[in-house]
């Protein structure tokens, strides 16, 4: 890929471009992807148009710019996450009907918690998750159990940069967050109340494949006050069902 003036590759810039779009932010405006990607107006104008031209992005009435059906398409191909998300459903559809708060199912995407998919009910407490939305491994009941059944070069990665808080509970002592770790091994599963949210409590369990690596995390959102133990026992059944879903055996 040819190098920008400024040392950036073709497929740097694009991904620059792609990243400006949030669960949040699903439509801009041109100028406002290049203000937000860090690139030259001509050229973040120029990439803009011919990723429209290509169908990875679409225009509206407005000439504002949102994801492509083609780029969906694409990024949907034999991909592990979709197949993990459609084992999980069933069974993700059966914890939500008992828990009737919020169901979630994420994985580990660069250092960080990405939810493949959540169930609420419509009476549900509150959840700031989204699908396709990140949360930080020390901050989260699903990240906890990412980061505690994960490799040591992880580990070491994560506690060693900066933990911030999302709230006063959220631990962010390296130290801290090492004992909670130990804690998710032995017990089987995360219990953060109010990490993320002062009114909310996630529980999170393991979704493991047949060599015993985790490969996702089941998690429940509950409010803070709620009884959390039928809701462990529930997450665990489903974890061990979406596993022999996807031909996974202990």
């Amino acid at each position: 890929m040819a190098n920008s003036p400024t040392g950036d590759s073709a497929t740097d810039r694009l991904v620059r471009i792609l990243a400006t779009f949030t669960p949040t932010r699903t439509v801009q405006t041109a100028t406002e992807i290049g203000r937000r990607s860090g690139l030259p107006s001509t050229t973040a104008h120029r990439i803009v148009n011919e990723l429209v031209d290509a169908g990875l992005l679409e225009r509206d009435e407005d000439r504002r710019v949102r994801i492509g059906m083609r780029l969906w398409e694409l990024s949907t191909r034999s991909s592990h996450a979709l197949r993990l998300r459609q084992a999980a459903m069933p069974f993700m559809e059966r914890v939500q009907s008992r828990v009737r708060e919020h169901t979630q199912l994420a994985i580990l995407e660069q250092d960080e918690a990405l939810f493949l998919e959540r169930l609420s009910s419509p009476d549900s407490g509150s959840n700031i998750t989204r699908v396709a939305g990140r949360l930080p491994l020390h901050a989260s009941s699903s990240g906890l159990v990412l980061l505690a059944f994960g490799p040591p070069d992880l580990q070491e990665r994560v506690l060693s940069s900066r933990l911030a808080p999302l709230t006063r509970a959220t631990l962010s002592d390296p130290d801290t967050v090492r004992r909670k770790l130990a804690e998710v091994r032995q017990l089987g599963h995360a219990i953060a109340p109010g990490y993320v949210e002062d009114v909310s409590t996630g529980i999170a369990v393991p979704i493991r494949d047949e060599t015993g690596r985790v490969i996702a995390a089941l998690s429940a959102v509950l409010p803070r006050e709620a009884e959390s133990d039928f809701a462990v026992v529930e997450l665990h059944r489903a974890a061990n069902d979406i596993a022999r879903s996807l031909g996974y055996r202990s």
